[in-house]
């Protein structure tokens, strides 16, 4: 949230306790956020009307009663048998009443919402192979580019780490900036900023992808807390995932609002797909089919939908050349199939339809 004249507002901290403002000035800092602390009543004109949150201390409840009413106070006590502070939230407004130390891990999340100015969550994407060779990757990659060649905020998310890594295939795996490995031991919340501003930026996207070594482990809660993060910048994330469902991958796709499934158009790979289909549709609700052609005599791209029993996102004919034949990673010349059928998704699948920039 910002203020008129661009600087960001900061969370408002009132209280008289020395104990209790260590602890929420330690909170803060946590989430990485700068608060104003009023020891008094807040006296500077708008700070009690223009602050994100305040965080009132118990101890100063009953000297802010009376003041305008607000959304976003939230009345911190440490006493959980002092039924009096009910009364006091009524008095002072509060949307919530909390307790630390058992609150600190909502309270931490809350001010970090503030301090990174949380708005829409990114539309959240996934992309499985039905079988290998499906060209899943090349598909993620080319959504990636289309959303970030549109203005959109892009990030792209190497969620298989036997894939040989999607910075290699856009031609970026030399430039600087962290990959998974850095993020294996993540847990709680990850600052979506921070995430953003370490990773490499390629063809006006981040990615988060492997290094050379040896390492193919994200553990389930670094992949659920990287992706959340991720998601909380807004814009999109694209996920490219593994066709086995794991315990990492599951975590994941809990978090995507769609998949899409790249299916190539022979009995085999769709065989192979329905299969992939039955374990992702556990956890994903939405699960779309992608057909890849050539297509094989009597069997099109709605049938194949049919046969597998999910919804048809589309038809990705042969590209006429090879993605890469340019020079370019997947899609980046916005011209042939491929480009095509990433444009078209994105104009359907973003709210309002052509979606929204950031």
């Amino acid at each position: 949230m910002a203020v008129a004249d661009g600087r960001q507002a900061r969370p408002l901290i009132v209280t008289e306790d020395e104990d209790l403002l260590d602890d929420l000035l330690r909170l803060c800092a946590a989430a990485g956020a700068e608060p104003e602390v009023a020891h008094g009543l807040p006296t500077r004109h708008g700070s009690w009307e223009g602050a994100p949150l305040v965080l009132v201390g118990d101890d100063s409840a009953g000297r802010l009663t009376g003041r305008a009413r607000r959304s976003g106070v939230l009345l911190i006590g440490r006493d959980l048998d002092d039924h009096g502070i009910w009364r006091r939230a009524v008095g002072v407004g509060a949307d919530h009443v909390l307790f630390l130390p058992d609150a600190e891990t909502w309270l931490v999340d809350r001010i970090a919402d503030v301090a990174e100015g949380i708005g829409r969550q990114a539309l959240t994407v996934g992309v499985i192979g039905g079988s290998g060779g499906a060209g899943a990757s090349t598909l993620a990659c080319a959504l990636a580019v289309t959303a970030a060649r549109s203005g959109r905020r892009t990030m792209l998310i190497d969620g298989d780490p036997l894939g040989g890594g999607l910075d290699v295939l856009l031609g970026g795996e030399n430039v600087q900036g962290l990959r998974w490995p850095a993020f294996a031991q993540s847990r709680g919340r990850v600052a979506g900023s921070a995430l953003e501003e370490s990773l490499p930026e390629l063809h006006s996207l981040r990615v988060l992808s492997w290094d050379r070594g040896d390492s193919v482990v994200i553990p389930p809660p670094a992949m659920r807390s990287v992706l959340a993060a991720a998601r909380r910048r807004g814009g999109v994330v694209v996920v490219d995932l593994p066709r086995r469902v794991d315990e990492t991958a599951a975590e994941a796709l809990a978090q995507l609002d769609l998949g899409l499934l790249v299916v190539p158009a022979e009995l085999r790979a769709v065989a192979a797909a329905h299969r992939v289909a039955s374990s992702v549709g556990m956890v994903l609700r939405d699960l779309r089919a992608v057909v890849r052609g050539p297509f094989t005599p009597g069997l099109d791209d709605e049938e194949i939908a049919r046969l597998l029993g999910l919804p048809l996102a589309g038809e990705l004919p042969r590209e006429p050349q090879p993605a890469d034949a340019e020079g370019g990673p997947p899609g980046g010349t916005g011209r042939g199939p491929l480009a095509k059928f990433c444009t078209e998704f994105w104009a359907q699948a973003m709210p309002g339809g052509g979606g929204v920039t950031t």
